[in-house]
């Protein structure tokens, strides 16, 4: 089986995972205000869950770019070192226009996938990798922003709701193996309730997902530093 095919054999259950969550931001984004092509287009243009859902949320705000450019970068930042701990295991040839693609089109998923392999990662294996689940990120926004027009209003906020159990879904795992992960989750919950619902804070609110993640990330490094060595041993190359 060449590498290619064996890429797009291996994307198949990532593609089928895209299509139920990018429905849900397809419905989302419909719900918002923005119309089917909006929606399609910033799934071909960003490839990130996290980051369009947080996105759209502020698009609706005019005048808040600062906003949008801080709450990308941290939010997607991980992807830059994704793309480099993928591409220290890719062969001579996946240079040039071969890493730009490769970075454009990192995810998490596609990101696991492609660091369990043996050996020398292909650009072949790595496109056919990343076409399936593409085109299932893609497909899914087109139908659910579709589906948005023409559902009632009380099913389509309902089905927004989905994108909550994906959060959930990734988060249980880890929790349940690492009282760090747990601990980490908890204080981003409180910080999160705080900037809500006591007044003084609401002023901020709007900051609310980059304050979370940096204090709670940084109260979990200096609680829970990890050494080198275990890095290794997590993610063995």
């Amino acid at each position: 089986m060449n590498n290619y095919k064996r890429g797009l054999i291996t994307g198949i259950p990532i593609a089928l995972g895209y299509l139920s969550v990018s429905f849900t931001f397809g419905i989302m984004a419909v719900s918002f205000g923005l119309s089917w092509w909006q929606a399609v287009l910033i799934s071909m243009t960003t490839v990130t869950s996290a980051g369009q859902f947080a996105g759209i949320g502020i698009m609706i705000h005019p005048g808040q770019y600062i906003q949008m450019l801080i709450s990308q970068i941290t939010i997607n930042i991980r992807y830059s070192f994704m793309s480099i701990s993928i591409g220290q295991k890719a062969d001579s040839r996946f240079s040039g226009i071969y890493r730009w693609l490769l970075g454009f089109f990192i995810t998490d998923e596609i990101f696991a996938v492609a660091s369990q392999q043996k050996g020398i990662i292909t650009h072949k294996f790595m496109y056919g990798l990343i076409l399936l689940p593409v085109i299932g990120w893609v497909s899914g926004t087109l139908i659910g922003s579709f589906a948005g027009n023409i559902l009632p209003m009380d099913l389509v906020a309902a089905l927004s709701v989905a994108i909550y159990g994906m959060f959930i879904a990734i988060i249980v795992p880890p929790c349940k193996q690492s009282f760090a992960c747990m601990f980490v989750v908890i204080i981003s919950i409180a910080i999160s309730c705080l900037l809500y619902y006591i007044p003084i804070f609401k002023s901020i609110s709007n900051w609310s997902i980059i304050i979370c993640a940096v204090i709670a990330a940084g109260i979990g490094a200096l609680l829970f530093p990890k050494k080198a060595d275990e890095d290794m041993e997590d993610n063995p190359e």
